[in-house]
């Protein structure tokens, strides 16, 4: 074949991947745009006055501050005018000014963000993890007693309160035994990290400090188990399941008539097989941890979206909730493209489909 033969093929094979990237990425963006729409809208649908609590009660008592008011913040327009009014914001990065702490809810998200990404990531990878592990031991003694064991466990992990597990584990480990710090993201005697990527683990160890690592990873150490806990059960159950169904396919038996060995079986045939439905729970799960680690936070007092989404609601604090409802979304939408990244670079299949 001529040079330019072959790199017209080579083309051709990348183009697949490429045609499907581009294709994710056009759905995401419009997805993005849905997404400000419905915050926007549920926002504007949340029962009590705005204005009230941007002024006070008594503030908003004067006609002539409550008019000056509405007009500043283009409540005096219509409904559609305020969306793109809105989303002119947003375009400049401008989410507004939150209620509750006076700053700019970017600036407010910016620290509480970090925070929810540092015990989800860790919580996300610990699971993922120990489920491997339980799911596809659970698979291959399917029916005998470890298999048992380990169905009841998840059980039990699915069935259990996360709010409870976590005030449990504050009043056994903190209150009782003293082995665990209770609350906050660092000890007060202990000065946080010049911030470069908001995550306290990472950035004290950029910045040479083991003692606050050491002191910043205590302080994990229970959100993260409690929140392992949970999705531990949830991941453990669905990979057993995709395990199974690998097992019973063609290709695995005809790996172990060929007499590998059987932890390549489990490495190249059987967990690569498995690992395409797993993904998405994966991607559903630490969506579901970003987002929902309301509790948990407001347990051990950690200072993350959840304690900042609790704060807005509990206020009515329109701009941070728009901005916690918008940075969710996002959140999810970028989950679902990795995903989606991952399945076209896994399975040919899939771009090609």
């Amino acid at each position: 074949m001529t040079t330019v033969a072959v790199q017209t093929q080579a083309r051709r094979k990348k183009s697949p991947l490429a045609g499907y990237l581009l294709r994710r990425a056009g759905t995401s963006v419009l997805l993005l745009i849905g997404v400000t729409v419905v915050t926007f809208l549920l926002t504007n649908l949340v029962p009590g006055d705005p204005v009230s609590a941007a002024l006070g009660e008594g503030a908003s008592q004067n006609p002539a501050t409550r008019e000056a008011f509405i007009k500043a913040q283009g409540l005096d327009q219509p409904l559609f005018v305020q969306y793109f009014i809105y989303m002119g914001k947003l375009l400049r990065g401008d989410l507004g000014t939150s209620l509750v702490t006076g700053q700019p809810v970017t600036a407010d998200l910016a620290t509480a963000v970090p925070a929810t990404i540092e015990i989800a990531l860790c919580a996300i990878v610990l699971s993922l993890a120990v489920s491997l592990v339980l799911g596809t031991l659970a698979a291959y003694r399917r029916g005998m007693v470890t298999d048992q064991i380990v169905r009841v466990v998840t059980l039990i992990g699915l069935s259990v309160p996360t709010f409870w597990l976590a005030l449990v584990s504050f009043y056994v480990f903190f209150l009782n035994l003293r082995i665990a710090p209770g609350s906050g993201r660092v000890s007060p005697s202990i000065i946080p990290p010049p911030r470069v990527t908001g995550l306290y683990t990472i950035d004290y160890l950029l910045n040479g400090d083991g003692v606050g690592w050491a002191d910043a990873m205590a302080h994990l150490a229970l959100p993260v188990m409690v929140l392992s806990l949970v999705t531990i059960g949830l991941l453990t159950r669905f990979i057993r399941t995709s395990v199974l169904e690998v097992l019973d396919s063609d290709y695995v038996r005809a790996a172990r008539a060929k007499g590998l060995p059987a932890m390549r079986v489990v490495l190249d045939y059987v967990l690569r097989g498995a690992a395409l439905p797993v993904l998405t729970v994966v991607g559903v799960a630490f969506g579901s941890l970003l987002s929902g680690t309301v509790l948990v936070e407001s347990v051990f007092a950690w200072p993350g979206l959840g304690t900042y989404a609790y704060n807005s609601a509990a206020n009515l604090d329109l701009p941070g909730i728009m901005g916690v409802g918008l940075i969710v979304g996002v959140i999810y939408l970028v989950i679902n493209f990795i995903v989606d990244l991952l399945y076209g670079v896994l399975d040919p299949r899939v771009r090609i489909a």
